[in-house]
């Protein structure tokens, strides 16, 4: 008997066990973003709903060049733009990237003689031992590219500028450049040093997130106090002539917030520009172009984009989210429109369309990414990718669901009282999953003995039949001694 209450224990734990996994994993459903899901207006789908077809009408000399929005990343145009070519002077772009994030604008930065006389090309004629801010360095590297504070820059943040190439190196890999070396810091010719037209969008788009950057770059003029090697006040003037008119206005360009310059004679023209309109920001990269094509073409690439394209904020337009399993969350449940939403999506996030397209033409799916424990959305717009919006998940303990069937019971009703979806708190959902595996339990435990009463019955009394006739003979036994005891006594008295 003991034996099979052991094994229906044993089958009950196992079953107790399976039951209690499968409550903590619906449960962790509802506090943990791990699904994914698409997301329509109302009567749309990409199947019935004609797209605005993506605008290809527009035409560049620039052998390599790319047009992305800021905000999303999405590639626009492109022309060859995965070809590797020298960059020259818009390298500067990633060493101020670097040393930004690795310094503060009120270091002094000492001028070595290898920074001074290794150098050659651009220049504002600093000297070995002078000293200036880190702030000054920048603003000498990007308006006037100057080369020596380039240098100056990586061997004070870094030892030396082998070292900070290495960090330039690491960076590129960390924002997806997948075809760029650097081998110094300001552009020089090296046969070991190039980058992309794609790379370089990737490199500018993460330096404009810079509100530093963004500030230096986009300064038509600037002045260098003395220094301890020069008593006059040194003047800078933004070499990027879409912003500044330093030789000529006439590629001034309307909306222009910045940017960065590049020649030298192995790597033609190259050119990173930034321009804004409309609450649109673009970043447009020209390489191996000849002047002024790197002027003319980026002029024309910021019209198309400008005429062809808008941005959507996704928070205002986002509505609606459906898990596909349809497992825990009703497919019809409003999620992101109300301040009971147990998910709150990035405010600023944007996606960008053709000026013809509509929100409701896009297809949003939540992704989270184990590695980095992030989660989003990302939607894209026939095969492009358009755009993506942080999610956060909200405090669940405080959130309640409104059913299916509340909403169903809730629309049958004409007051204003029984319109009202019934809130379920999440801790009567758990209450219930474990009042229904006891339930469970009890039915296995029930079914499991009626199958086997008989079985039980019969192993029962063979257990208490052999348990008796053990009993008996050793009742037999005493007897029998007791006998022998007596028998023994009588023969001593004879």
């Amino acid at each position: 008997m003991d034996k099979i209450i052991y094994k229906v224990v044993k089958k009950l734990h196992i079953l107790i066990v399976m039951v209690a996994i499968l409550s903590f994993t619906v449960a962790g459903a509802a506090g943990t973003l791990v699904s994914y899901g698409a997301t329509d207006s109302p009567d749309t789908s990409e199947e019935d709903q004609e797209l605005a077809e993506w605008p290809v009408d527009v035409s560049i000399n620039a052998p390599n060049a790319i047009l992305m929005d800021y905000s999303t990343g999405t590639v626009l145009y492109e022309k060859n733009s995965n070809e590797q070519h020298y960059p020259a002077s818009i390298t500067k772009i990633m060493t101020a990237l670097v040393a930004i994030e690795n310094s503060s604008l009120d270091e002094m930065v000492t001028f070595s003689k290898e920074a001074v006389y290794s150098t050659e090309g651009s220049s504002i004629a600093r000297d070995v031992g002078e000293e200036m801010t880190m702030e000054q360095c920048l603003y000498g590297m990007l308006l006037e590219s100057a080369n020596e504070c380039a240098y100056a820059i990586g061997e004070h943040v870094a030892g030396s500028e082998e070292a900070f190439v290495q960090m330039m190196n690491e960076k590129a890999s960390e924002l997806g450049c997948v075809n760029t070396h650097f081998n110094n810091t300001n552009g020089l010719p090296d046969e070991e040093h190039y980058t992309t037209a794609y790379d370089m969008a990737l490199i500018s788009r993460a330096a404009y997130d810079n509100e530093t950057f963004r500030v230096i770059c986009g300064t038509g003029h600037y002045e260098i106090a003395p220094t301890n090697k020069h008593s006059d006040v040194t003047y800078l003037r933004n070499h990027h002539s879409m912003l500044y008119p330093l030789k000529t206005d006439k590629y001034l360009y309307d909306g222009c917030t910045g940017g960065k310059t590049g020649y030298t004679t192995v790597a033609n023209s190259t050119l990173v520009t930034y321009a804004q309109r409309n609450s649109m920001t673009l970043i447009c990269v020209i390489m191996n172009a000849d002047s002024p094509d790197h002027y003319t073409d980026t002029a024309t690439l910021f019209d198309w984009g400008f005429e062809n394209f808008r941005v959507w904020n996704i928070s205002e337009n986002e509505t609606k989210f459906s898990d596909p399993q349809e497992s825990f969350f009703d497919t019809d449940a409003e999620v992101f429109e109300t301040d009971e939403s147990m998910i709150s999506i990035d405010e600023s996030a944007e996606v960008i369309l053709p000026v013809n397209g509509d929100f409701s033409g896009t297809k949003g799916q939540m992704i989270h990414d184990e590695e980095t424990g992030e989660s989003y959305m990302q939607y894209t717009y026939g095969d492009k990718i358009v755009g993506k919006a942080a999610l956060t998940m909200e405090n669940l303990a405080a959130k309640t669901f409104d059913m299916p069937s509340d909403r169903a019971a809730a629309s049958s009703d004409v007051s204003n009282e029984s319109n009202r979806p019934i809130e379920i708190p999440l801790t009567m959902v758990l209450i219930g999953i474990v009042v229904a595996a006891g339930v469970v339990v009890l039915i296995v435990v029930i079914v499991y003995i009626s199958r086997n009463f008989y079985i039980i019955r019969h192993k029962f009394e063979t257990h208490r039949a052999a348990g008796s006739s053990n009993v008996m003979s050793r009742r037999e036994l005493r007897r029998m001694k007791k006998e022998q005891r007596r028998e023994r006594k009588r023969l001593k008295k004879w």
